[in-house]
Order: C-alpha cells, then structure tokens, then sequence
C-alpha cells in the first residue's frame, strides 16, 4: 500500500493536540502555501511548560498514539478505553480556511457568492475544480490538520499572592483560544490540564479556583483536570489513562457531528453550485451522482473514525456502487484525468471496505471483495480504457495483490497468528451455505505475495515485448506517435513506456528487485505456517532473479539451507533438484566455496539427473579455477545428497554362535554418468555394535578381485585386528582383548568405474551373545585439493539384500533384518543339580538347600557365582563354598537380595563340587524365585564367558491353621461385695504385692487346628500365649491335653482345649477388657528332631462387659427308684453395673420334662453381684440308650427395659437355630458318680 499517496489509506483515528509543552512543532505547516496564508492561527500567549511532570504526562500521551503501532483486530480495539493520534505544539497551531477566498481578478458575481472549503470542488483553488470528486488532501484534512480535541497544558499557581493573576491569566488565553477556534469555523473540543506548582494549595481553595475557571472558560467539567505536584511515574501513568479515556467520548462526538452533518448534505438532493461557475472549453460541474458519492465516503470516513465499522462499511458500499455507476464511471472518458481520479479513488473505497470486512470477521466476504473489484475494474478498463493486455495493467495487478496482504498483516485475525499454522481461514457463518471457489478462501499474507510476483512476471513480459518506438522518450519521437502512444498503454499508477523500459539500458523499473522483494515475503510467510514445499518453490523462483542480478552471495545464502534439507531428492523431483544444485554450484563458485562447489559436484555424478554436454563430470576437477584459502575437508551426511555411490553391508545367515565367525559381505556400486572419471575411494569404514566395533577396508591397486563377471567383482577378504591406540596389529581376529575396542583391517581394490559393482566377503567373529549389526559406513575419498568424507547409515528395509554367491550368482536374502546377526550363547556344560530340593517349604523353619555344581567340559573353568532371591521384601542369605568363609548376600533391595560374584575357583573337568544356601525362617507364606548364574570361561577361550543359569522356586507355606471358639463358664467362687469393708483398698498398698479383687470369669478356649503340608508333622507340644492389660490377671490351664510327638496327618484336624480364668485387680474398675491369645504349635518334620515354633494368632476377644448376663449350667443326679437322670438346672444372673436391677424369671410348662422350681419369680439384684436360680428337671420321654436334648421354656426379662435376655449355655448345654439353650439328657444306660452326680462337656 506504499504506492498510494500518503493518507489515502491510513486508518481513520481522532486527532488530539497537545497545546503548551515544550518540545512540540508548529503545528499546520503541511498546509500549501496559499493555503497557509488563508488559514486561521490560534496561539497562546502562556509560555510552554518544561517541567519534568509535563514532559512525563505528555510523554505518556505520545506514547499510547495508536497512529504509531499496528492497527489490531476489533476484539482489541474493542478492549481500548481509547484511540486516538497525537500531535504537539509549543504555542500555536495552524488550521485550514474554512473557506476559501475569491480568486484574485476573478468578476465579481452578480449576487452574493457562496464560499466553499478549499477541499471542495466548488472551489477554483482546489484541483477538483470543477468536476472531481474527492482527493487525499481532504483526508489528510482531517487526520493531521483539524484536531478533535486541543489539549491545553496550564500550571496552577499555588502562591496566594499571585493565584488571581495567574487564574485570570488563563481564562484570558482560553477564552481567546475558544475565540478563535469558533471563528475558524470548526467544532473542535477544548480540554484543560493544570498542573500544580511545588507547593500544594488546599482543597477548598483549589476547587473554588477550578470552579471559578470552568465558569469564566465555559469549559465542561469532564474537560477540566487537575494534576497534583509531586506524583510519582506509575500516578502520572494512572491518570494520564483516566484523561484520556474521559476524553474519549467527546472526540467521538465531535466527529458524530461532522457525520450527521454530512448525511444531511446528502439528504437535500440537489447538486450545489460553484463560487465561479466553469467557463473554459466544455467544463462542467460535478453531477449530484458524485455529489452523493463525495458525501457517503465523508459519511465511511466519519464512522471509522468512530469505530462504528458496520456503518462505515454501509457507507462504502453505497459510495462504490455510486461511483462504478452508469452516471459517473462510465461517462467519464478514459483520456481525462478524471478517470484516474475515479480509479483511484474505486480502490480506496474497496480497500477501506475490505479493511472493514476484515475487522468485522467477515474474512471470506472480503476475499469476494478483493476478487469483484478486480473483476469490475478489469471490465471498465476493458470497455472504456487501454485494456488489459499491456503492463500499466499487470502492474496494477500485482498492487493489488500486495495491498490485500498488507490488509491481512496489519490486522490481527483471531485464529490466523503464524504460529497456528493455519494456511487459510474456514467461511464465516453467513458464508457457509454457499457454494465457494478456493480464490473465496481468505489465504494468509504469502499467497497474495505470491500472486503479485506473478503478476510481475507479466508485467516484465509485456514490457520488454514493447517496440522500440514505443520506448523512446517524446522527445525523440514524432508528435503522431506520441498521441498514438498516449491511448495505448495504461499508465495508472506506473511509469510511461519510455520510463517502464527505456531503450540503451536506461535505467528503468528494476523489475527482478520488485520479484524478489515479493518472494522474500511470500516465502517468509510460508515458513511461519511450515509450508515447506512452497517456500522451497519460492526460493527456486528468487534465485532465478538473483541469478539474473548475478548475486551470487544472496543465492547461496538463500539456496545452501535448502539444498542441504531438500526433499524433492527422496520424492523422486529430480529435475526440481537438479536446477538448484546448477543454480548454488555457479553461485558458490564466483563466491569461492569451494567445499559446498565439491558436494554438489559429488551429487551431479548421479546418472538420476541429467547429462550435460561440454562437462567434465571429474571429481577431481571440481575446484579448478577455484583459490579456497585452506583445504577443503567436505562431509557429506546420510540423506544429505544423492549419491551416486550405494552402499550394503548385509549378513548371510541369521543366527550365530559365540565363539565362532559369521559371513558378511559389503557391496559398493557405482550409478555414475556414463564416460564420467573413475572414483578411487582411500578407505571404506563399516561401524558395527556387537562383537566387533568397526571394519576397515583400505585402498590398494595390486588387490585384484578373485572372480570377475562383465562390471561385478567379487573378492573375499581375510581381516587382521588393529587396536583403537594404533598400537600393532594381531594377524588373528579371534584373539580378542575384551577392554579395547574391535577393529579390523582388509585391504582391497577400491577404484569404482560408472556401473561398477565390488563385493567384499568377509568373515565377522562373534564375542559375547547378543546382536552384532551394521550401522553405518563411511567413505573416505583424497584428492590433490580436497579431503571428502561421506556417511551413510545403514536403515532395515532401506535397499535390496542382495547376496553374491560369486560374481555372476545371486540370491536375495529373505528375513527381516539382514543387517544383523543374532548371536547364540555358547551351549553351557555346567550344570546345576539341586540335591535337596523340596516343592514345598514351611513357615517358621530354617531353609537349607544344597546345589551340586558339574563341569562337564573338556578342560578347567573359573567360575563365579551369582545368587538372586527375588520376591515381596527377602531376607538377607548365606552361601557357603567349600574352603571359603560364608557369604552373606546385600540384602538391600524391597524386591531382591542378591550376592554377586562369589568366586568358586576353577572347577575341574568333569568334577563337581557343592554350595550351600541358607535361607533363615521365613514368619509368613509367600513365593521366592531363587536365581543362581555360573558365568565362567574356558581357558582355550578366555575372552568369550559362558552362562548357565538356574532358576528355582521356593513355596513357602503355613503348616496349619485354626479356628477358635471362646466359650462362657461359671466360675465357682462367690462375687465380692460392693458393701464388704474387707474389699476396700488401702491406696498406700503396693499394686504389686496387692491380691486382685475385683470381678472374675471364667472361659474354656477350644482350638481346632488342621495341617495343611504335604508330608506329615510331628507335633511336640500345643499352647496358648496370652496377653492382657495390667488390671486384668488372667490364668490358663489346659483341659484337653495333646499327646507330646503326635504325628499329624496332611488335611486332618486336632483339638485342643484351654480354661481361662480372669479377674480385676479392684472391683471399682468395670470397663471392659481385651483379651489377646496367640496358638503356640512346636513342630518338626519327620526327618528333623529340632522343633519350629508355629504362632497362630487368636482374634481378640472382649471380657468384662458392662451389661447384665444370664448364665446357665446343668448337673444330672442317677436317682434309684428310676432310671431317668434328674437334671438340675441352675440359672445365675450376673450384675456388673452400678444400678439396682430387677429380672422376672418364668418357666414354661413342657412335655418333655417335668420340673420343680418357681414358675414365675423375680430377682432383685444389687449393684456388682450375682444371684441363681434352680430348676429340677425330669425328663418324660421313654428312655434312650444314646441320649438326648430337652428345650427348656425359660424367660428371663428386665422389669426396667422389658428387654428379654438371652440364657448363655455352659457345660452340657447348646444353643439351636433360634438361639434357645438346649440341656443334655444322659442315656439311661450311663452309670453316675458316687455322690449321685455327673456332667457333660458341651459340644
């Protein structure tokens, strides 16, 4: 956009004026001459303020002119608070006449004339006159010259004696500013600023001041602002921001107005007349058509200016459809100056318009735009003009094109930043259901750069294809010709022929410049948004300018990173590839680069590109006519050329073993242009990992091939090792120092003709296990001027896998990988025996395992020994070698424990010997994965180390397990008494030597535990282990002894039965206890008299509760005068607590026994104490000879609660399904005791 004259194209902002600072300029002096004499002075006679806070607050103002930063989105712009451009003055400022002056020696007119702006067509000084329609001047009018607003920068003086004199002197130079601005004719703004002195006045007198000015000035109040002495940067800052957008709002006013004024010119219909009317040749006034176009791009240009861009754009519409109308455009004729007027002024309307498309996110509208203005000029010059087949009109053309990236690079698009890659913006909305052209598309700034090089391109055509005559200048040239000349090129906004392209290499439009500056740009832009290919293309295109310029160091600048990342060589573009490498090779050799000239001539030996006659396609040749100041050294990397020479470096057969050598074969073939020099390369380097590190093949000329068929030769190599130090060299390949670095040496014929094909066989020796592969080859290549070295990497599936099975034989290799080798371990002859192994082992036991270690081979080995227990947190082990001292492993690890190693000296052939691993007990069952690695060497190969290795798996198991039953029983002693004074504790009594008397219960605690190995187990002795609180003694006795060194059986189940007694030591304390029992198993196997310790833990049972219990217990009496057992049922209610309680016993009638005993009674218990109840019970039935169980129907209730207690069974009782106690009835074949009574156990 920087050929359209200045301001015709710049963004509409309110103008603000700083009046009263010092360091501003006279403001107006870009008035004309004639001008400047009619125009209206308004100065003001206060001297300029210096001080450090004005220059600071005018500083912040000039800083915040947005005529100085890139015009942003609307989203932005909506986000300021303000917009406006900044422009200083000291005293004085010019503004234009509002209107202009009769000519001198024009007749006066008849009646009184109407002066007109001298902007206007309607004026003789203007050169509108008297038909135009509207030029730059009346913009620049309004962006530079007539301000909206005058900011009046004043100092408040704080000094009582001279505040009068000091405020009256400002309202006599406001006032007189306000005069002059009202007879200039101009409705602009007037705004205040005072700035206190040193010394700050009061508030009180400070505001009546202020009041008093704004009254004396008539200034508003929102125009009036005070700066307070002393304020720091951030405070000026702070209210410099409030100022301005205070003020804001009145520039916006200010230009609503002229645009109201201007719609209501519009509005009256009628074209007005001029102060003089034309009276020269056939002049006619301006039509009311550009009356009406003149006035709605007035209307846009206000609206911009408010930021109302929708408005704006309606304004543009009506104009530009006004102007490219029947009545304007196409009457005009195409040799006035008045139709480059209307071209002119069509793409300002258009451009202005697009700019606001693009501001209302109307991006694809506004591709439509750019495309139908094009469209619609190409039509009128067509039609009325020189047409478009010349070069004014490619050069207009490729205008606009740079002016439509402009638009898009000086507005920020939400969503089309570089960095978002995006290469165009998808159709707004209103747009989507429209069928779109990919031209509909709004492309980022490179498409449009590019657009216009092309048009340049044309432009250039056209021009040189100008005749001769056509180029001279008019002087030179017949008057005929020159008319001629005159209506057949189009000269809008462009040079004439004779100055487009001047004949005798004049100098004239330097067209390669203008393509150049177009495809740095574009190619610039297609960088951003990682369009490689284009960029590529782009910079193809510059360097044939450049070329054409003969710039050479440009070329290779733009050229050399390209040629180095091409992509068109692996894609198969090689003509594209091709012209670049000739292009860069002529540039870097008039730029002496000698090394990128060898490179590239390296790549055109390719016989892939074509052949060039009168070359001499010798490497060796390449720097003649060449002075490098050093030597060059080219290395040239994998992918980075085409090289004419392919590399291969395969395996013949998958898998190997270590200790023994693979075949391997390196192929080098030439596809060098036919007739081009022979390459003798000086070494070929294949880097390997895996056994062997690197293999060399150096040049020699008396290494004839063995076999030899047409342009393939085959030879194998025998290798020597070198050392990595260059410190002599070992003729045997096998013998190989495991610390240094493999490498070996072959010598062979490395001269390569164009078709040639050398196979080199050699035989690889495999070291350790693992992968031996190919990875990459180096070609070293000296001549008399130059060192070059190429580099390849060797890539699966990258070329054939050939193999020579001799020159004129071959066969592919068909496996996946055949760059590498898999090398086998060699088959370990050790072995590893467990002799004690078992498949499972017990918890709570020592672990001893014993391994026999068998050298199976045919001579001595060293061996060491790692072990690895892995599994949830090890334990620490010990292995024990014969004649060495027991070894512990780390034990370091959450997950492992390991003993790395352990040496077992050398091991004799076909001898053994034993290691012992101890494992200490293990407390819960679990898994291991015992590890146990032999690494050792044979001593006729030292250098390759064998491995066996053993895995074993340790089960560890509980031997048993268990249930427990808790049962309830009644201890025979009375409760103490709450009311005894004998139970009373002295509190100076020792607890230790006190006896307890507190409460006590008594409990039986049936185990039943079962094993669960796989073998049997002794079982020596079975116990219990209980821990209490200290307020509780507790004693055990064992009821149902075990039989000491019982054999158990696997799956079968034993019990074991415990009393347990427990009191409180003082009868105050009845909370309640918890009982911890552990089940304490001693065991052994049956092969082993040391016993393991098994314990089993006992769920935690609660005693001592708070609430009442009913206990009840039967007896059997053996009466003589029957056979039927008399049963006596003795049922006790037991009273822990602090309360009186009171419990109703009942006892239902039954069938099944008859009984003795209240039926219904009740019970009165005190606090802490127990009281029974007894029930003789006989039973009915007939007897039986096994026994049987009675259900007695008895009810004890709580009187208080009405809560029914459950009875809890003792001896010879159980509970049913429905939680009723049930008594055992004894057969009648059961003989009592002496006394007459017996028991029974309960189940």
């Amino acid at each position: 956009m920087d050929e359209y004259p200045k301001g015709s194209l710049d963004p509409s902002i309110p103008l603000l004026l700083t009046l009263g600072v010092a360091g501003g300029s006279d403001h107006g002096i870009e008035l004309d001459t004639a001008l400047r004499e009619q125009g209206v002075l308004i100065r003001s006679e206060a001297a300029p303020l210096d001080s450090e806070q004005a220059l600071g607050l005018l500083r912040y103002i000039q800083d915040h002119d947005l005529s100085r930063l890139p015009p942003t989105s609307p989203e932005p712009i909506a986000a300021l608070r303000y917009r406006f451009r900044v422009r200083t003055a000291e005293r004085s400022l010019l503004l234009p006449p509002r209107h202009a002056r009769l000519p001198d020696g024009a007749d006066p007119p008849a009646s009184p004339a109407a002066l007109h702006s001298p902007f206007s067509p309607l004026s003789t000084v203007s050169k509108l006159y008297p038909d135009g329609l509207i030029d730059t001047k009346w913009l620049q009018k309004h962006q530079a010259l007539v301000p909206a607003l005058v900011l009046c920068f004043y100092t408040l003086v704080s000094d009582p004696t001279q505040a009068t004199l000091c405020d009256n002197q400002i309202k006599s130079d406001l006032n007189n500013i306000k005069g002059l601005l009202s007879q200039s004719g101009y409705k602009t703004r007037l705004a205040v600023v005072l700035l206190s002195d040193q010394h700050a006045p009061s508030v009180e007198g400070v505001q009546e001041r202020l009041e008093n000015l704004r009254k004396g000035c008539g200034i508003d109040s929102k125009a009036l602002f005070l700066v307070p002495p002393n304020e720091s940067t951030q405070e000026l800052g702070r209210m410099a921001e409030n100022m301005l957008s205070t003020l804001y709002p009145l520039a916006v006013e200010y230009y609503r107005d002229l645009g109201r004024h201007a719609r209501k010119k519009r509005g009256r219909g009628i074209a007005p007349q001029p102060t003089i009317p034309p009276t020269s040749g056939t002049s006619q006034t301006l039509s009311l058509a550009g009356w009406n176009v003149r006035y709605d791009f007035k209307s846009a240009i206000f609206a911009e200016f408010r930021s109302e861009y929708e408005n704006a754009l309606r304004s543009y519409d009506q104009a530009y459809d006004g102007l490219l109308s029947s009545e304007l455009l196409e009457v005009i004729p195409s040799w006035s100056p008045r139709w480059n007027e209307a071209r002119f002024l069509a793409d300002v309307i258009a451009i202005r318009g697009i700019s606001c498309l693009l501001f209302g996110g109307q991006h694809s509208t506004a591709a439509r735009r750019w495309q139908l203005h094009r469209d619609k000029v190409a039509g009128f010059v067509d039609r009325h003009g020189r047409g478009t087949k010349n070069y004014g009109w490619k050069a207009w053309e490729s205008r606009w094109a740079v002016v439509m990236a402009n638009l898009i690079e000086r507005t920020v698009i939400p969503g089309f930043e570089p960095q978002l890659h995006q290469r165009y913006l998808q159709p707004e909305k209103v747009a989507m259901g429209e069928r779109l052209q990919p031209f509909e598309f709004l492309h980022h700034p490179g498409y449009w750069y590019r657009l216009a090089a092309q048009h340049l391109y044309g432009r250039r055509a056209l021009a040189r294809a100008m005749p001769d005559d056509d180029r001279s200048p008019p002087s030179s040239s017949p008057a005929s010709h020159v008319a001629s000349k005159a209506f057949t090129y189009d000269t809008y906004m462009c040079p004439e022929p004779h100055e487009e392209y001047p004949l005798n290499d004049a100098p004239g439009t330097d067209y390669g410049d203008l393509i150049v500056d177009n495809l740095t740009r574009a190619r610039s832009a297609f960088l951003e948004r990682q369009q490689v290919r284009f960029a590529a293309e782009l910079s193809l295109e510059c360097a044939r300018e450049l070329t054409i310029r003969r710039d050479w160091k440009s070329i290779v600048e733009l050229l050399r990173p390209l040629w180095k990342n091409m992509s068109f060589r692996t894609e198969g573009w090689y003509t594209i590839a091709e012209e670049l490498s000739w292009i860069l090779r002529g540039a870097a050799a008039m730029v002496g680069e000698a090394a990128l000239v060898v490179a590239i001539d390296w790549e055109l030996l390719n016989r892939n590109f074509t052949k060039r006659t009168n070359w001499h396609y010798d490497i060796s040749k390449s720097l003649d006519g060449i002075s490098p100041k050093s030597r060059p050294h080219v290395y040239i990397e994998d992918g980075q050329t085409l090289s004419f020479i392919s590399a291969s470096f395969i395996f013949k057969d998958e898998e190997g073993k270590a200790g023994q050598s693979a075949n391997g074969q390196l192929t080098l073939k030439s596809s060098a242009h036919q007739g081009s020099a022979p390459i003798r390369l000086n070494s070929v380097q294949v880097e390997l990992n895996g056994s062997v590190n690197r293999i060399i093949f150096k040049h020699q000329d008396d290494a004839d091939p063995q076999q030899k068929n047409g342009n393939t030769s085959l030879s194998a190599m025998s290798l020597s090792r070198i050392t990595d130090k260059g410190k002599g060299k070992a003729t045997d390949p096998d013998s190989l120092d495991e610390e240094q670095m493999v490498i070996l040496q072959g010598d062979a014929n490395l001269t390569l003709a164009p078709g040639q094909v050398i196979v080199l066989g050699v035989q690889v020796p495999l070291r350790e296990p693992g992968e031996t592969c190919a990875v990459s080859l180096t070609m070293n290549l000296h001549s008399e001027s130059f060192d070059l070295d190429q580099y390849q990497s060797f890539q699966q599936g990258r070329g054939a896998s050939i193999w020579y099975l001799s020159a004129s034989r071959t066969k592919r290799v068909a496996r996946e990988n055949p760059l590498a080798v898999k090398v086998l371990p060699r088959p370990p002859q050790m072995e590893i025996v467990g002799l004690t192994w078992k498949d499972q082992y017990y918890t709570d036991e020592p672990i001893a395992l014993e391994f026999e270690i068998i050298n199976e081979e045919d001579v001595d080995a060293p061996a060491r020994l790692d072990a690895i227990l892995v599994g949830p947190l090890p334990p620490v082990f010990i292995v024990e070698v014969p004649g060495q001292d027991e070894t512990s492993s780390d034990g370091g690890s959450k997950e492992e424990s390991r003993l790395s190693g352990l040496s077992l000296g050398a091991i004799e052939s076909s001898k053994s010997i034993i290691t012992h691993v101890r494992v200490p007990p293990i407390p819960e069952s679990t898994q291991y994965n015992l590890t146990l690695k032999l690494v050792y060497f044979l001593s006729t190969n030292p250098g390759t180390p064998i491995t066996q290795t053993a895995v074993f798996q340790l089960n560890i198991v509980n031997p048993f397990e268990a249930n427990y039953d808790l049962l309830p029983r009644v201890h025979p002693d009375p409760w103490p008494s709450l009311f005894d004074p004998e139970g009373v504790r002295d509190p100076s009594e020792d607890d230790t030597h006190i006896l307890p008397k507190g409460l006590c219960q008594t409990y039986s605690l049936v185990t039943r535990y079962a094993s669960f190995a796989s073998e049997d187990l002794r079982v020596h002795d079975v116990d219990i282990r209980v821990q209490t609180s200290r307020s509780v003694r507790v004693h055990s006795t064992r009821t149902l002894p075990a039989s000491p060194n019982r054999i158990v059986k696997p799956k079968t189940i034993e019990d074991a039965a415990f009393d347990i007694t427990s009191q409180k030591h003082t009868l105050d304390d009845r909370s309640q206890s918890t009982l911890d029992v552990s089940l304490v198993i001693k065991w052994s196997r049956l092969t082993s008299s040391t016993p393991n310790t098994t314990t089993l833990p006992v769920p935690r049972f609660v005693l001592f509760g708070t609430e009442p219990r009913v206990l009840a217990s039967a007896s059997h009496i053996r009466l003589k005068e029957s056979p039927k057992p008399l049963i006596i049922l003795l049922i006790i209610i037991e009273n822990a607590s602090n309360h009186f309680l009171t419990f109703g016993l009942s006892m239902e009638p039954s069938d099944e026994f008859a009984f003795s005993g209240p039926k219904q009674t009740t019970l009165h218990l005190l606090p802490v104490s127990r009281r029974s109840a007894t029930y003789r019970l006989l039973p009915l039935a007939s007897g039986s000879k096994t026994g049987g169980w009675i259900k007695p129907g008895l009810v004890v209730r709580d009187k208080y609660f009405q809560k029914v207690l459950r009875v809890i069974p003792t001896e010879g009782m159980k509970l049913d399904k429905d939680g009723a106690f049930l008594v055992w009835v004894p057969p009648e074949e059961e003989e009592g005791s002496e006394n007459g009574e017996g028991s029974s156990e309960s189940e």
